[in-house]
């Protein structure tokens, strides 16, 4: 009887209810709803991490400057550094889903310079990792030509095959995320099964003998700062919040287990490369036949290094295009960057924008950063780190707000913050005492990034700063019938306003 007696009371409520009042959306509808499952959560992550490059590398360093045991170690600490910063990012994805990921995170624990400077060093750190693999992924590209046709390596051909990339990844970018992340997933995987067979089944006590610079850092803390660049990336899930099917939960997993999938990969690298199994990959990549390896190692290699770095490539795109479409949303870059194709539901502009710019990064890179890739590596490292940083910090303050924090969370948060800006000083001043002043100037740059960016809003779009921090909320669509009515108060807050019929009060909406 109860039932029943409760069952028309949600009729009449729904009969009763205002039908004629104004609709209220999501500020990120643009993008289509509930698509993405944890499988694609998954492939977006690990296409940006691109854990097989990160593999073959750090097999390379381990094998030139032979660490040991403390190296390896150093590969594990990090690994759980890492996974650390991504229990800190999972206190916001297991309350709110936004586009904008850490950038919109900052905002719910700080201000908005925090948050704009959070949203310089994501958008420098996306950049550079984009520049960065996509510039390994010409050159891979054509050696893998090479192999099994004519050599049309030059200048010409980079130009060429730099622009295909680039239309290729905007392409599929701008055609939808599912169709990207479950094809490179697939990639991905083979990719990662091929190395690993490798590894396993080779042994040489052979060196390699590719030319390395020094790092300016000793091989320890190298081989750090080398795994949290390798993992950059990992909370790249996040961006797809609004995406995602039941996205508290799948975004919250996926962030999560991304970095102990790369973390145990990593850590078997370095063993391989300790045990005498890492130098036959390592010398298949960058030395080809020269190295001893059979020309179908060489070709397997250098096809599965160069699908990584695409996906790697890809991932950025997908990851950089909604952090850009997120602050066309609140308007702090130009709002042209928030507007999604009819048809795919993506933000093409803010895709082809990112892509444009990494391509001429590429350019720029090969022309006049390769000889010193050290001093760009440390300028993505340094933004990512700072990134890190503040999300961890906001998210102490965030729990500390809404009265939620537990002796865990007290610590990990804390803990993170503190580490994050120690390694910050350490960067600035071994970048200082080695000479390498594209260190501190970054970091500085970074720093005061949020206050330039806050008072230029302020004097030529001052309503922009109202609209920082969005996140995907409750629609009037999402709401049962007879449920109230979703309306927008004064101060620009959702309220459930009840309809007749219903107890009296209205109730504050926070989030999705």
């Amino acid at each position: 009887m109860a039932v029943s007696a409760a069952l028309r009371a949600a009729i009449t409520r729904a009969q009763n209810a205002d039908q004629h009042s104004e609709p209220v959306f999501s500020p990120l509808r643009g993008l289509g709803r509930g698509r993405l499952t944890p499988i694609d959560l998954l492939g977006q992550s690990l296409s940006t991490i691109a854990p097989a490059t990160g593999m073959v590398f750090i097999a390379l360093w381990m094998i030139t400057y032979s660490p040991g045991y403390v190296g390896l170690a150093a590969i594990a600490a990090t690994t759980s550094a890492v996974f650390l910063v991504a229990f800190c990012i999972t206190q916001f994805t297991r309350r709110l889903a936004a586009a904008g990921s850490l950038y919109s995170f900052v905002f719910q624990g700080s201000g908005i310079r925090a948050t704009l400077t959070a949203g310089a060093a994501l958008v420098l750190g996306y950049l550079g990792i984009s520049v960065s693999v996509f510039s390994q992924a010409v050159p891979s590209l054509l050696d893998t030509i090479a192999i099994v046709g004519p050599d049309v390596r030059g200048t010409a051909a980079t130009v060429i095959t730099t622009v295909a990339i680039a239309v290729a990844v905007a392409w599929i970018a701008v055609r939808g995320v599912r169709f990207a992340t479950r094809a490179i997933l697939v990639v991905e995987a083979c990719s990662l099964i091929l190395i690993v067979v490798v590894m396993l089944a080779t042994h040489s006590d052979t060196t390699t003998a590719v030319a390395l610079p020094n790092p300016s850092l000793s091989a320890v803390p190298f081989l750090a700062m080398l795994t949290v660049l390798s993992m950059a990336g990992f909370e790249s899930s996040a961006f797809f919040g609004p995406e995602a099917k039941r996205p508290l939960i799948s975004v919250t997993r996926t962030v999560l287990i991304s970095p102990i999938i790369c973390g145990v990969l990593f850590v078997f690298a370095a063993w391989a490369a300790m045990t005498g199994h890492g130098a036959t990959i390592v010398g298949a990549y960058f030395e080809g036949t020269a190295s001893g390896a059979s020309a179908e190692v060489v070709l397997a290699v250098k096809i599965g290094m160069t699908c990584s770095w695409f996906a790697s490539t890809l991932g950025c795109a997908q990851a950089g295009s909604r952090l850009l479409y997120s602050m066309g949303i609140e308007r702090v870059l130009p709002a042209p960057l928030a507007r999604v194709h009819r048809r795919f539901r993506t933000p093409y502009v803010a895709v082809l924008a990112f892509v444009a710019v990494s391509a001429a990064g590429v350019f720029i890179y090969s022309d006049t950063v390769r000889d010193d890739s050290g001093s760009f590596d440390g300028v993505v490292e340094t933004a990512l780190v700072c990134a890190y940083t503040l999300v961890a910090f906001a998210s102490w303050k965030f729990l500390r707000r809404i009265g939620e924090h537990t002796s865990l969370t007290r610590i990990c948060t804390l803990s993170v913050s503190t580490a994050g800006a120690g390694l910050l000083v350490y960067i600035v001043l071994d970048g200082a005492v080695h000479g390498m002043w594209a260190l501190p100037i970054a970091a500085l740059a970074v720093a005061v990034s949020g206050t330039v960016w806050s008072s230029l809003l302020r004097r030529a779009r001052p309503e922009s700063l109202l609209m920082v921090g969005a996140f995907d909320s409750v629609e009037t669509a999402d709401l049962l019938p007879g449920a109230g009515t979703l309306l927008i108060d004064g101060d620009g807050r959702r309220r459930l306003v009840p309809d007749r019929g219903t107890a009296e009060g209205d109730s504050p909406e926070h989030g999705r």
